[in-house]
């Protein structure tokens, strides 16, 4: 491992970590804000938040793969495919919009037929709902953000995510609570919160891609047209991780949707544990993505050895910073947990569940930089198919387990979270030994990762 790779990972990891970390704190703070007024208030921005997350999450997963395909092309120097990239992305966006709207009406009725408490299946749908108004802005920041990762540029995604945060915050707080003229919304208002907060990203984004440095190098004016070649690369790549994000989170909104239907102080602990999960989880996104644009870079310039030092690199920086995160998590359990919570006397359940739960996180925390690092590396480098074939059915079995365990045999919220937990490890083994493997290097895989067809 050279130490300019690791400061090139560094300089386009950090603003990533910065930017993702920004969206994990807008999470984080509005179910905080969720929790002060019940419960089942904070139970149901998670139930709601992650079925927004798997209506979208297909298109996400297709249109985030912008990153390895614009870093690919950067990499082989074929500056003006790059911004032709965004615009191919673009139309699966608005190709996408029907589909969304009718897998939205579907998944609305869901959240009762599970088992929820009435009352907060009607809150998780009034959330879902408002959320997947958004779901054209939400699609078209990933795209234009994906370019911007691609390019190495991902300065200008951490200015442009954190002035969105920094206007959701105190933008919600208003329309949840009210003051100031603005009505009392309870969580109609947290929605709208995070969707105008998405709408002002955007804008941002497209004030940087229409900027001379980027227009003229990367021929922005003349990228408006339909390019076969790139979007059957979008498609036949970006299809995978597309199918394997969707796949994934239906099997993680499945197994939360049943933790859930345990009652409402199993609904509050798995919100409470997953606030601090994202606040890990999510900043180590931001390494994932610049280890797919690095990957993707050397893989387009046929630089394997490069590649090499990115991987060293990047196992070097998440398991160190999870590593920390674990220690925290472990040590100083009821206390994060305690944040959660109004009064510990009256809510005394919710505090036991989410303390022990937060050792399973502190136990799966560096399982999940391993599955990112490794993730990044197979994915930048096209190895999409595998990675959607193994981690699918790994999330699946898990689901099935789930299943046995809350529906069949009627065990405990405990035995279900061991498994969970399980699971994570399991997947980061997996992915260890396909990254040792030599299958994904070999060196015609790669040709054809690169081909147009």
């Amino acid at each position: 491992m050279k130490k300019t790779t690791l400061k090139e990972l560094i300089e386009i990891a950090i603003p990533m970590v910065v930017s993702q970390g920004a969206f994990a704190v807008m999470i984080f703070t509005d179910r905080f804000f969720m929790s002060q007024i019940s419960p089942t208030h904070m139970a149901a921005s998670l139930g709601g938040g992650v079925a927004s997350f798997f209506c979208l999450s297909l298109f996400i997963g297709v249109l985030s793969y912008a990153n390895a395909l614009v870093a690919q092309y950067y990499g082989s120097e074929q500056y003006a495919k790059c911004s032709r990239v965004v615009t191919q992305g673009m139309i699966l966006c608005v190709m996408s919009l029907p589909l969304l709207f009718l897998i939205s009406f579907f998944v609305s009725d869901l959240f009762e037929g599970m088992g929820h408490d009435p009352l907060q299946a009607d809150l998780e749908k009034k959330y879902f709902l408002v959320l997947m108004w958004g779901s054209f802005f939400s699609l078209s920041k990933t795209c234009i953000a994906s370019f911007f990762s691609g390019i190495g540029q991902t300065r200008k995604i951490m200015i442009a995510d954190t002035l969105g945060v920094a206007l959701n915050i105190p933008l919600t707080y208003l329309l949840i609570f009210g003051g100031f003229g603005f009505p009392e919304m309870g969580i109609v208002g947290a929605g709208i919160g995070t969707i105008i907060g998405t709408l002002f990203t955007l804008v941002i984004f497209i004030f940087f891609y229409f900027g001379r440095s980027i227009r003229d190098r990367y021929h922005v004016l003349r990228s408006a047209v339909f390019d076969k070649g790139i979007l059957s690369r979008f498609l036949r790549l970006g299809f995978p991780s597309g199918l394997e994000m969707f796949l994934n989170v239906a099997a993680f909104n499945l197994f939360l949707l049943m933790f859930q239907s345990y009652g409402i102080a199993e609904g509050a602990s798995a919100a409470i544990v997953f606030n601090w999960d994202i606040l890990s989880f999510v900043p180590l996104i931001g390494l994932n993505i610049a280890i797919i644009s690095l990957i993707g870079r050397h893989v387009g310039s046929g630089n394997m050895d490069k590649a090499n030092e990115v991987i060293a690199s990047g196992f070097m920086l998440g398991l160190g910073y999870s590593a920390i995160l674990a220690i925290v998590f472990v040590l100083f359990r009821e206390s994060l947990v305690d944040i959660f919570i109004v009064s510990p006397v009256d809510h005394q359940e919710i505090r036991e569940l989410s303390s022990f739960m937060m050792v399973g996180l502190g136990s799966y925390v560096m399982a999940d930089a391993v599955i990112l690092v490794a993730g990044g590396v197979l994915r930048g480098a096209g190895d999409t198919r595998w990675l959607m074939v193994a981690s699918v059915a790994l999330h699946w079995i898990m689901l099935i387990a789930q299943y046995a365990v809350i529906k069949v045999f009627e065990y405990g919220p405990k035995a279900s979270w061991i498994i969970f937990v399980g699971m994570i490890i399991s997947i980061a083994a997996v992915y260890v030994l396909r990254l040792t493997g030599q299958k994904w290097r070999d060196p015609e895989a790669l040709r054809q990762v690169m081909a147009e067809y």
